[in-house]
């Protein structure tokens, strides 16, 4: 059973909010003594004690073994102003998403606290629904009952992409069934809607504050269809700000295992997220500051993932390990990230691809760090270790150990696209390469 420790908690959840600076530059006097004033979000004590409900399938303040239960503790203790929901050991099978509010803590016990769900099933719809319209319409009921999560899928047919829509049933008339909220985008039977019982185990949207540990989840992926990471996940958070994941495992997803979208200040730490079929962490579009340190990323198809647009971020003493395709690739927009101290080893094709992207001025991962990394065995007899393609400039490539245990081959251990600008190659250690470094730039640069 783990140990809370208060003070640790408030150190790393703005419940607390005391950890907010206290001084201003425009010259107000420091805060010395705050009080809880009503409306005062920024400035508040650092309360010896709040409320903690424990979860059990067999005993606990909420009893039971789904997501009906956690969600009344989530959202009971989020009524009352934050604290923590402690989950105990058991399996909670999950028919919908737990949906986090803000300033709460949510903690298992480890490798004894499952969360999963069921199979998925998949349902085509059996009559148009516009996008003003608030129910849908199944070929069959199938095994969905009201109070699910699922996903709704088709093609659009003005030009071809993939409309993506979750929801949940909240009513249902024989095949009838109303959705929490509108649709907002058409579905129609020409688009060959369909009806899925998809979501991430635990999401959220516009929250903040927010810490999820101890826990391990499971996405049951040999009984699921796919979800793609820009919707789902073990962990599927989108514009939320200040989450700390630690010690979590997300695994056995078809899917990501953690995948956060616009969200800024999310930490990632000593988490464990292996085998699920896309991305293992996946920093999403304009993600800003987020910090991935001290993971295990294993047996994912892409360890870490840099989406467009992630800025300022410290990926660090992470073991990316037997990805089958990339262990980091970054790329449209992603600039100033530090990547160090990272061991990157068993990669299926690459160990760090740095994208191209050519639909814009100046859309590469330019001024990214990469420093003190090992990097082993990437790629098969042409693979790379580090591959820097497109117009990339101002990678600084530092102190690294680029290593190739296996037979030479065909294999590189820097390769250097003809249109990248500057690059930075400074004490790396590169052993067993057919080729060490492969500078293709017809304009060397010093």
């Amino acid at each position: 059973m783990p140990h809370f420790k208060r003070r640790t908690f408030l150190s790393t959840v703005a419940v607390a909010l005391s950890s907010l600076p206290r001084t201003f530059a425009d010259g107000h006097p420091p805060v010395t003594n705050p009080r809880a004033t009503d409306g005062d979000e920024r400035f508040e004590p650092n309360w010896e004690e709040r409320l903690t409900l424990k979860v059990g399938t067999k005993s606990g303040d909420l009893v039971g073994n789904s997501d009906q239960v956690i969600q009344a503790a989530v959202d009971y203790v989020a009524r009352l102003g934050g604290g923590t929901v402690q989950l105990l050991p058991g399996t909670f099978t999950l028919r919908n998403a737990v949906h986090l509010p803000s300033k709460i803590r949510l903690v298992g016990s480890g490798d004894e606290t499952i969360v999963t769900r069921g199979a998925s099933e998949s349902v085509a719809l059996s009559a148009d629904s516009d996008w003003y319209d608030q129910e849908i319409t199944l070929e069959k009921p199938g095994e969905f009952q009201v109070g699910d999560g699922i996903t709704l899928m088709a093609k659009d047919p003005n030009n071809g992409s993939q409309t993506v829509i979750k929801r949940t049933l909240v009513a249902r008339s024989g095949n009838r069934f109303k959705l929490n909220n509108g649709l907002r985008e058409n579905l129609w039977l020409t688009g060959k809607p369909t009806c899925s019982s998809l979501f991430p185990l635990l999401t959220s949207e516009y929250t903040s504050d927010v810490v999820i540990e101890n826990l391990t989840l499971d996405g049951n992926k040999a009984n699921c269809t796919n979800l793609n990471g820009n919707y789902g996940g073990c962990i599927f958070l989108q514009d939320c700000n200040r989450y700390t994941m630690r010690n979590v495992t997300a695994r056995n997803y078809d899917g990501d295992g953690i995948s956060f979208q616009i969200c800024h200040d999310v930490v990632v730490e000593d988490c464990h997220s292996h085998d699920n079929t896309n991305l293992g962490v996946h920093p999403g579009s304009g993600s800003q500051r987020p910090i991935i340190r001290n993971n295990k990323l294993e047996r994912n198809n892409l360890g870490l993932f840099w989406c467009w647009g992630v800025k300022y971020g410290l990926a660090e003493g992470n073991l990316i390990d037997g990805n089958t395709s990339y262990g980091i690739s970054t790329g449209h927009c992603d600039t100033d990230n530090v990547m160090r101290n990272n061991e990157i080893r068993n990669s299926g094709k690459i160990g760090i691809l740095f994208r191209d992207d050519s639909r814009g001025v100046d859309f590469w991962a330019n001024r990214n760090l990469i420093e003190n990394n090992r990097i082993i065995n990437s790629g098969g007899d042409d693979g790379v270790a580090i591959d820097i393609t497109g117009k990339t400039k101002d990678a600084r490539i530092i102190n690294n150990q680029i290593i190739e245990e296996r037979d030479p081959m065909k294999r590189t251990g820097i390769r250097i696209g003809a249109n990248v600008g500057k690059v930075q190659l400074t004490e790396n250690r590169i052993t067993g390469f057919q080729t060490a470094i492969a500078d293709n730039r017809t304009a060397k640069q010093p």
